[in-house]
């Protein structure tokens, strides 16, 4: 494959911060939150509340450190020999040849959403959407997560035929331990999540805080919440 290190994705959007929610933009209109809260809602929607409506800080959690120093590792590998390229360069290519991308950036202004793909392969045959995780064990919420990535990609790319796939990958390994097709039942169900979150960010649905005790003690947020199951 290919390295290619995509450094413009789209240009003409109207972007603004959002005045109450930290995070969160206004793009073309319409709020737009990170595809990683996804991720967060899944674990915790009471916590989305805690950390971005509340705008209560901690210090990050060691997981959450170690995460960071190993994306930026193998960011840095990768750098060394990918080439820089522009998006639709990169994505005509890759009707040709394979191409392998990490850190690439999506944005969807239509579902109001946005973020780094870790790691993309794009082939002559299919598309193929890779999120790095720790462990490896599949949780909803990290299902949702690589799903909000390929709807966010299908989005930005005009009529093509190729097969879009999300797969999830342990960290630092090679070892992909699920994936699917993006078909029609994924994207209707990403879809109905964001949503959902949106209907939060807008004020027309509660956030629910999760009544796990073992995610409550876990949680940097515990000291702040008077919602926790513990």
């Amino acid at each position: 494959m290919e390295n290619k290190l995509i450094i413009k994705v789209s240009d003409n959007l109207d972007i603004q911060y959002h005045p109450n929610i930290k995070g969160m933009q206004i793009i073309n209109g319409k709020n737009n939150f990170p595809i990683s809260w996804l991720n967060t809602q899944g674990y915790c929607e009471y916590s989305l509340y805690l950390e971005y409506f509340k705008g209560i800080a901690t210090l990050p959690t060691q997981a959450m450190t170690t995460g960071t120093e190993e994306h930026a590792k193998l960011e840095d590998k990768f750098r060394e020999t990918a080439q820089a390229s522009s998006f639709d360069d990169a994505f005509e290519l890759s009707k040709e040849k394979e191409i392998l991308s990490r850190e690439m950036f999506v944005i969807d202004s239509k579902e109001g959403i946005r973020g780094f793909i870790d790691e993309i392969w794009m082939t002559p045959d299919e598309i193929v959407i890779i999120d790095d995780k720790p462990g490896n064990r599949a949780y909803i919420s990290s299902i949702h997560q690589v799903l909000a990535y390929c709807l966010a990609f299908k989005n930005m790319i005009a009529d093509d035929n190729r097969k879009i796939k999300g797969a999830l990958r342990q960290r630092g390994t090679d070892n992909i331990f699920w994936s699917e097709e993006f078909d029609e039942k994924n994207e209707e169900r990403i879809k109905y999540l964001i949503n959902r979150m949106h209907g939060l960010f807008n004020g027309q649905k509660p956030f629910i805080p999760t009544k796990n005790p073992n995610k409550c003690k876990k949680c940097r947020f515990q000291s702040y919440c008077e919602e926790k199951a513990i």
